[in-house]
């Protein structure tokens, strides 16, 4: 079966179809208010099979054609966000210790996964990763014609038509915002990127003391 969804190129509607479980966040919170709760998105076994084998191939094939960036911490073997902090402590570390003077630029985007363009992210796919042909249809049928409906004591809402959580959405995730880091490095800075936060370090030279005058001091 899966064997043919990757052939065909078509991902069932049945895969991308996922129930909300609304969850409270910490139980003193107030049940009323809407911003109390986390949703849970709960997609069936099957299609997370499915996303975990597409998973591997494709970081198979992209540790061998197209590596993803070193600077990038979550969602990848052997990396989480205690090596983020490490590596940005000592990235500021080495800068002050050369006499440089360091400053961390943090952009962090809120619902960053929903901030994702489909186009643009099949576009960068197919440019700068090499994706094609069967591959590249397949991902355009899975991102396509997700829905969702929340749970709720038994009860179900209409489904809505938005992308809901996956296995595979991370990796996509990572390759839209990989090329990111050229861009910094066009510009002579260090960045890193963790989950769906990028930091960004700057290291400005240390610049020649001006001597203190009194003509300084009266201006």
């Amino acid at each position: 079966m899966f064997n043919a969804s990757l052939q065909q190129g078509y991902v069932p509607s049945i895969f991308k179809s996922a129930f909300i479980t609304p969850l409270l966040k910490k139980l003193d919170l107030d049940s009323a208010d809407v911003k109390s709760y986390r949703p849970i998105s709960n997609l069936s076994v099957l299609s997370k099979l499915l996303e975990h084998l597409v998973t591997r191939l494709l970081l198979d094939y992209l540790n061998a054609y197209h590596p993803l960036p070193d600077c990038q911490s979550t969602y990848r073997s052997y990396r989480s966000t205690e090596t983020a902090i490490l590596k940005v402590m000592s990235d500021i570390l080495l800068a002050l210790d050369s006499g440089d003077l360091a400053m961390l630029t943090l952009l962090y985007l809120s619902a960053a996964f929903d901030t994702v363009d489909h186009y643009i992210l099949l576009e960068r796919l197919n440019i700068s990763y090499g994706i094609s042909h069967s591959v590249l249809g397949w991902l355009t049928n899975y991102l396509s014609n997700h829905t969702q409906f929340v749970q709720l004591n038994g009860s179900c809402s209409k489904s809505s038509v938005v992308p809901p959580g996956s296995v595979l959405g991370p990796i996509l995730f990572l390759l839209y915002t990989a090329d990111l880091t050229r861009l910094v490095d066009a510009h002579n800075l260090q960045v890193h990127l963790n989950a769906d936060n990028t930091q960004r370090i700057l290291q400005v030279f240390r610049m020649p003391c001006l001597p203190v005058s009194t003509t300084y001091l009266r201006g």
